[in-house]
């Protein structure tokens, strides 16, 4: 067992080339350097879902985005609060006299 790892991606594709382009589980895994059995477990994990997958992974990033920019929009926000706040009560200051 040599313990290599592969990203989704490259497993992926490699399960592509046998369900949608049609080669068999030998040709690909000599090509590729894997074992049959790792790319048939691949088939069984990504075979009809990988496409559904990657649009998770896809969604996953973009929600990853997403909640990095809410937080430094809400931090924006905090601070035109304070800024409101402290130019209010300097408003007021300056009124008085």
């Amino acid at each position: 067992m040599s313990g290599k790892r592969y990203t989704e991606e490259f497993k992926i594709e490699a399960v592509r080339q046998v369900t949608d382009r049609g080669y068999k589980i030998g040709e690909v895994s000599d090509r590729l350097g894997v074992t049959p059995k790792s790319l048939r477990d691949w088939i069984r994990k990504y075979g009809d879902t990988g496409s559904q997958h990657q649009m998770i992974s896809g969604q996953q990033d973009e929600l990853r985005r997403l909640k990095a920019e809410l937080r430094r929009v809400t931090e924006e926000r905090n601070i035109l609060k304070e800024a409101a706040a402290f130019f209010a009560s300097e408003s007021r200051k300056s009124t008085r006299s």
